[in-house]
C-alpha cells in the first residue's frame, strides 16, 4: 500500500544526496506516487540531480511527480516533508578557514566541525538560511517535518525547536561507529570477522570501507541502547539480539585487551566516566577540556587526525561527477537499490503511511527522555516512528559526571543558536568562554572578532 506525501529536498545537489537519500525515497514502495521537489542554488548540481531523479522514476516505475527549483518557496506548499543537506560556502574551505583563524591566537583545535570555536562558526554561518526555511515553512507548510541533516547537528536542530514552529528531528549515522567499535572488540567471541587495516575510527574512505564490514555483521548479532549529544553519545546497554545477555561486562573486558593505540582518548574517557562514548576520538575530542591544552599537546599524544580538507574536496568533486555519469545514463543504477537513507526513509514512511519503527537515535527536543539533562535541550536517542509522528525513548538519567559535560555542551550550543539567531556579539562571547577548548578571556574575543570580520558576508546578523 502506498500513500502519496509531498517531499521537499532542500539542498539537493549535495555530493551524497543523490546517490543515498534520494534513491531510497524513489526506490520506496509507500512512496510511489508521491511528489518531490528539488531545491538548491547551484543550477549544475541541481540539474544533475533532477536528471538522475527523473531516470531512477523511469527505470523504476516509481509514479513519482518530480520538479526542481533555485529557490524553496516555489517548492514549500502542501510540503510534509522538508529534508535539509544544506552547507553555507565551499564546506572544505571554510572549515579549514575554521580551524585556522584561532590557531592565530594560540588556539590549536583539535578538530573544529561541531565544537570549539570552529563549531560557533560553522553553526553561525549555516543558521541564517536554516531560520529563513523554517520562516518560509511557517508560511507553506507549518505542520511539515523538518528532517536535518546539516551540523553542527544539535545546534541546528536547536535553533529551529526553540525559536521556530516547526517540528525538528535530527539524523546521524554516528551510532553505527559504536556498533564497530563493539564488533571490533566482541569479534572473536561472536564469530565477527574483523578485517586488518583498521587503525582508527576518524574520517578516511579507505577506514570507511573496513568499518562498514564490521557493521554489517555486527549490527544482526547485537543491540545497542545509546543516548547524550550528537557526536557525543554514550553506551547504555548492549545486549545479544538472540539471547538477551548483557554484553556490557564482556566488551568492557575485550576493549581493555586491545591495543592501546586504538581510539586513546576515548579509551582514557570510558576508563574514567565508566560509560562507553560513541563517536570516535575524532568527534568525542571536539568537546572535552583535554583535548586542546598547548602546552601538553594532547592531538599528539592521543594521534586525533585533522581532516582532511583538501583530499575530501576533491572526493566531492568526484562524487558530482558520478552522479552525472549516472543521470546522464552512462553509468549503471545497478546497486542503488540498497542505499541507505540514513534515516530520512524511515521517518517520512513510517508518518506517511501510519507504520511502526524503532530507530536507533534522534536528534529531538528533550522532554525527559534523559531526565538530567535540561528541559527543551536537543539530545540523542532511540525513537519510535509512527503515524502520529517521532517519539523519544525515554532512557533515564545519566550518572552526575556524564551528565556535567552534557549540560556543559548544551550551555554552549543554546548560547550559540540564540547569539546567531539574534546577531547578540554578547552571546556569542559567552558561547567561547564557556567553550572546553578556550581557557582565555582575550583569545576568546579575539577569535569572535577575527569569525566575524572575516566571515561578514555570511554573518550579516552581527552587523546590523
Amino acid at each position: 500500500m502506498s500513500l502519496p506525501t509531498k517531499i521537499v529536498v532542500i539542498g539537493a545537489g549535495s555530493a551524497s544526496f543523490g546517490e543515498n537519500t534520494l534513491s531510497a525515497l524513489m526506490h520506496s514502495k509507500k512512496l510511489r506516487g508521491s511528489t518531490l521537489a528539488l531545491v538548491d542554488r547551484n543550477p549544475e548540481t541541481l540539474d544533475i540531480v533532477r536528471r538522475l531523479a527523473e531516470r531512477l522514476n523511469r527505470e523504476w516505475n516509481a509514479g513519482f511527480l518530480i520538479s526542481a527549483h533555485h529557490h524553496r518557496q516555489e517548492a514549500l506548499d502542501g510540503a510534509s516533508f522538508v529534508v535539509s543537506a544544506i552547507e553555507v560556502g565551499a564546506r572544505e574551505g571554510l572549515w579549514k578557514k575554521d580551524f585556522e583563524i584561532p590557531l592565530k591566537f594560540g588556539i590549536r583545535q583539535p578538530y573544529a566541525e561541531n565544537g570549539g570555536p570552529g563549531g560557533f562558526a560553522h553553526a553561525a554561518r549555516n543558521l541564517v538560511p536554516v531560520m529563513e526555511i523554517a520562516r518560509d515553512m511557517e508560511k507553506a507548510c507549518p505542520q511539515a517535518w523538518f528532517i536535518n541533516f546539516t551540523n553542527p547537528m544539535i545546534r541546528i536542530c536547536d535553533a529551529i525547536n526553540r525559536h521556530s514552529r516547526i517540528k525538528a528531528v535530527g539524523l546521524c549515522h554516528q551510532i553505527y561507529i559504536g556498533y564497530t567499535m563493539v564488533g571490533i572488540a566482541l569479534g572473536k567471541d561472536l564469530g565477527i570477522e574483523v578485517p586488518d587495516g583498521i587503525t582508527g575510527m576518524q574520517a578516511d574512505i579507505q577506514q570507511a570501507v573496513l568499518h562498514n564490514r564490521v557493521k554489517e555483521q555486527i549490527v544482526p548479532r547485537v543491540d545497542i541502547q545509546a543516548a547524550g549529544l550528537n557526536h557525543f553519545s554514550w553506551i547504555l546497554s548492549i545486549r545479544d539480539r538472540q539471547t538477551g545477555e548483557d554484553l556490557y561486562p564482556l566488551f568492557r573486558q575485550r576493549w581493555n585487551q586491545l591495543g592501546p593505540a586504538f581510539e586513546p582518548l576515548t579509551r582514557r574517557v570510558f576508563d574514567a566516566f565508566g560509560l562507553f562514548p560513541v563517536p570516535g576520538d575524532t568527534h568525542l575530542c571536539e568537546y572535552l577540556p583535554w583535548a586542546s591544552d598547548p602546552i601538553t599537546k594532547p592531538w599528539e599524544k592521543y594521534a586525533i587526525p585533522l581532516y582532511d580538507w583538501d583530499l575530501m574536496a576533491a572526493v566531492r568533486d568526484f562524487q558530482h561527477e558520478r552522479l552525472a555519469s549516472i543521470a546522464d545514463g552512462s553509468t549503471t543504477i545497478e546497486g542503488l537499490e540498497d542505499t541507505d537513507s540514513e534515516g530520512a526513509l524511515e521517518m517520512i514512511e513510517n508518518v506517511a503511511a501510519a507504520g511502526t519503527h524503532y530507530h536507533l537515535a534522534a536528534n529531538l527536543p528533550n522532554v525527559g527522555q534523559i531526565a538530567n539533562l535540561p528541559y527543551g535541550a536537543t539530545v540523542e536517542s532511540p525513537v519510535v516512528v509512527d503515524g502520529a509522528g517521532i517519539h523519544p525513548v525515554h532512557v533515564g538519567a545519566f550518572p552526575d559526571p556524564v551528565a556535567e559535560l552534557l549540560r556543559r555542551e548544551t550551555t554552549v550550543a543554546q548560547l550559540c543558536v540564540d547569539s546567531a539567531v539574534e546577531g547578540n556579539r554578547q552571546k556569542a562571547l559567552q558561547c567561547l568562554l564557556l567553550d572546553p577548548v578556550i581557557n582565555d578571556f582575550e583569545q576568546a574575543k579575539q577569535v569572535l572578532d577575527d569569525y566575524l570580520s572575516s566571515y561578514k558576508e555570511y554573518l550579516p546578523q552581527f552587523w546590523k
